[in-house]
This record gives C-alpha cells, structure tokens and sequence, in this order.
C-alpha cells in the first residue's frame, strides 16, 4: 500500500502544476527547447526573490515550512488568483493568508440579478467598510432609498449615526448602534481595510459624539451575522426581519446581506409596496 503524500509533497505538486503554467516569453525569459512547459525552477525563484535551491527543496517536499512572506512572494510569483493564493498558504503553512483588502471593484449583472431574484426579501451588497453598492427593490421600500443618495452617502454606519431617519426606525438605537459599530470594527479589521476606515471614523467622531464614545469603548460583537431584526417602517409600520449575512464566493470584498421578513403577511406588504414603487426607481 502507498504511502499518503505528505503535506510538503502536495505544496511541491502544487507549485510546480502553477509553475509549468506560465509562459517563459511572457516574463522576458527566452523560450528556447525547454525540457519541461513553463518556467525553469531558478526563473521562478528569480521572480519570487528566493534561493533558487530553496525553491527547489520545496518543489522536492524536503525545505520544510515556507514563511507567509515566502509564499506570498511565490503567489506573486506565480500569478496566483486568491482563491489559489488561500490554497498555497493552506498547503504551505496550514492557514488562510492575511486578508488583504480591495476597493470595491463594482458589482456585476449576475450578482444584481441575484438581488433581484430575493424580492420581496430587502437585500443589499456592502463592502467591509460597510458601504452599499447594491440592493434590490424591497431594499428600497422597506430599507433606504440608497438610489436616492449619493455614493459616498450610502454608508450603513454614517446612515445609522447621522440619518435621523435610519434612527427613527430603531426601537433601540442606541444597542444597534453599539452592535453595528463592534460589527463594522469586526469586518474591516477581517478584510485589513483599518486605513481605509480612517477618514469615515474621523468625520463621525466629529460629528456624532455618540458614534465618539462608542468608538472609544473597543466593543466586539459576540456575533452579528444572523439575527432578528424589529423595525419601525413609516408606511408598513412595525415589522422584523430575520437577518443573515454571507460572504460572496470570489468576491472578498463583499458581504450579501438579507432581512427575510419574519411573516408572510410582511412579506406580502413589501410586496405591495414593490407594485406600487414606480418602476422607474433608480438603483445607481
């Protein structure tokens, strides 16, 4: 009976399957008679800032564990996806990589249409510094007219803090507020997007000494991806939602987050609602 590959076998297989994918041409490498597709072992470690004999310890299962650092240079390197990036670090180092955030990138038709398919359920794409870029029509009528706002407006924690309205609909402002801000201090730090939150948490300390005092008080949410939600909507009056939230697959910048109605009978009214909306609201 064969011996199950090791973990360090599986990394060397791993790397030279990437390595065997590039084009020497494409790097200013001469393409020449090549024994093997791709690039040569020390081509790779040159691109990668390595030793060429350690690359090629950890192409033969006998370097032992590669730094972060070194695998993130070989990701590079490679011209790794993330997917394919979070893949070498579970085989070099058994972990995911540190997150490493991207601006919001735009939303494609398939997701908008994801959204749209959940009416009457409100649901919305929000970056992980909390951020709108899409919502569907129950979004609209039982939410916020985020169309309504201007982008950099469309901000659920500067919504929560400085719209008076998104206030009035809280029966408890001030426990979603603390859970939203633990929440939203949570999800950037995840995606490394703390410099990106820098300018939004100085305008609201400036702004709201509520947002101030909580912001001080370091709190951390024991867990805010799923949960009930009660309202109070203008026109439907009270209603709860159950709330959850997802990551998008290949999309680490962004969370898909939806409020089901608790009842069919709410769902039904934001139905109506939907029907009575002019169909001509603005989603950009």
């Amino acid at each position: 009976m064969s011996a199950l590959p090791t973990t360090e076998n599986l990394l060397g297989a791993y790397l030279r399957d990437r390595r065997a994918k590039l084009d020497p041409a494409a790097f200013g490498f001469p393409a020449g008679r090549r024994r093997t597709p791709g690039l040569r072992r020390e081509e790779l470690a040159q691109r990668a800032n390595i030793s060429p004999t350690w690359y090629a310890w950890l192409e033969q299962g006998r370097g032992g564990a590669p730094s972060a650092d070194v695998l993130d240079r070989l990701a590079r390197a490679l011209l790794l996806t993330d997917v394919e990036r979070e893949h070498l670090f579970l085989l070099g180092i058994g972990r995911s990589p540190d997150a490493r955030y991207r601006k919001n990138e735009g939303v494609t038709p398939r997701l908008q249409r994801v959204l749209d398919a959940l009416d009457p359920s409100p649901a919305l794409l929000r970056t992980a510094t909390w951020d709108v870029v899409a919502w569907n029509r129950a979004a609209t009528v039982a939410l916020m007219d985020y169309g309504s706002l201007e982008p950099a407006q469309r901000n659920m924690l500067r919504n929560i803090f400085l719209n008076p309205r998104a206030r009035a609909a809280q029966y408890d402002w001030d426990s979603v507020a603390r859970l939203s801000l633990a929440a939203f201090r949570l999800d950037s730090a995840r995606a490394g997007a703390a410099a990106d939150v820098e300018q939004l948490v100085e305008e609201l300390s400036q702004c709201s000494p509520e947002f101030k005092a909580m912001w001080r008080d370091n709190d951390l949410p024991a867990g805010h991806a799923d949960g009930v939600k009660h309202m109070k909507h203008p026109v439907l009056g009270p209603i709860a939602f159950e709330y959850s939230a997802f990551a998008v697959d290949g999309r680490p910048d962004l969370i898909l987050a939806i409020y089901n109605p608790t009842t069919p009978a709410d769902a039904g009214r934001i139905a109506a609602m939907i029907e009575r909306a002019s169909p001509s609201q603005s989603r950009d």
